[in-house]
């Protein structure tokens, strides 16, 4: 089984063509030996040469020329990194109807939407196993407040309302867009909870041209897209460093474009383990989590990234530069848009 397993098409296919051109040059060869011998040499030498590459072009465009064919569309397809129309181009190109529907079954099944429909599935199944009844949750951490509140234990009332506040952000649809000023304050109520843990060791700045401030604040980006990077930052930035720690959200925008970067002052990464993290971003698909990999952090980061090449297109998306010792920036490039309906897939809102 392992022999047939390893013998491909590709192969198999290249010795084919190899023993009918052997084959085509053997009858050549006898066909010019018997007309040397009758004297005949010149004529046939030209014939046989002419046979010869006319059954090279023969074989390469009837047999090699479409396999090669079958090869490159089945790769774009599988990589998503063609360009649709020379996607189109050669998936028109010598196939049978069956391989024709069986290329297009797959490109649907590596469609976007189809992607975030399973990655949705996925998020609401996780969902079913640790349901959280909401009401529930914000009524006991009210009565907490309240509690608080007539101890006289002002930090506790506060950190459980900012407590509340989040999680009442945070529990409700997360494929829905929010504007930017939404989530910066998502953040910055997160950030207050962790103050509370950290203190004075950390402090968070927020960046922006003001003449940019207010359609910066109206645009729009997947909920839960700054938070999670922000927690990475902490977590396994500047929670990891000696001293202070400060965290920055830039936000600056082109014609087309939003760029946002949060960066930190803290450890930062190796090379090899950056380029690990870069690579996993940009895959698309589902993410399949271990672990190992969540107690790194590169989780969030890779989810980040899959939403918003699903909702955007793979124009967009995160990007990581760090260097130990000096910190990190992940920078996030998204489309300056203001409303719901400039999104490249908006079925993945329903």
């Amino acid at each position: 089984m392992e022999h047939r397993g390893s013998f491909y098409l590709s192969y198999r296919i290249r010795v084919i063509r190899a023993v009918l051109i052997s084959l085509l040059l053997i009858l050549l060869t006898a066909a010019l030996v018997r007309g040397i011998l009758r004297g005949e040499s010149v004529g046939l030498l030209w014939a046989a040469l002419a046979a010869l590459g006319v059954g090279e072009l023969a074989v390469r465009r009837w047999i090699y020329a479409p396999f090669l064919t079958r090869e490159r569309a089945l790769r774009l397809i599988v990589e998503g990194g063609a360009d649709e129309q020379e996607e189109d181009v050669a998936l028109t190109c010598a196939l049978s109807p069956a391989e024709e529907q069986m290329f297009q079954q797959m490109r649907q099944v590596i469609d976007p939407a189809h992607l975030f429909n399973l990655n949705k599935r996925q998020a609401q199944y996780l969902a079913l196993q640790n349901q959280i009844n909401p009401h529930f949750l914000y009524n006991t951490l009210e009565s907490i407040r309240s509690e608080a509140m007539l101890a006289k234990l002002d930090s506790v009332a506060d950190m459980t309302e900012a407590l509340a506040t989040f999680f009442r952000y945070t529990i409700s649809k997360v494929e829905n867009l929010v504007t930017v000023e939404e989530e910066l304050q998502n953040c910055e109520t997160y950030f207050r909870i962790q103050q509370y843990r950290f203190g004075d060791r950390l402090s968070l700045d927020i960046q922006c041209d003001e003449e940019d401030r207010d359609e910066l604040y109206r645009s729009r980006l997947p909920k839960l897209t700054l938070q999670p990077i922000l927690e990475n930052s902490i977590i396994h930035g500047t929670e990891l460093k000696v001293g202070t720690g400060h965290l920055t959200i830039r936000l600056q925008r082109t014609q087309k474009r939003l760029l946002i970067s949060v960066s930190d002052d803290g450890v930062g990464m190796e090379e090899t383990v950056l380029e690990q993290l870069n690579n996993r971003l940009g895959k698309g698909g589902i993410v399949n989590s271990q672990p190992k990999e969540e107690n790194q952090g590169g989780v969030a980061l890779v989810n980040v990234d899959n939403r918003i090449r699903l909702l955007f297109g793979e124009e967009y998306g995160l990007h990581v530069y760090s260097m130990v010792g000096l910190g990190t920036t992940v920078e996030i490039t998204l489309p300056c848009i203001l409303n719901d309906w400039d999104v490249k897939n908006p079925e993945a809102l329903q």
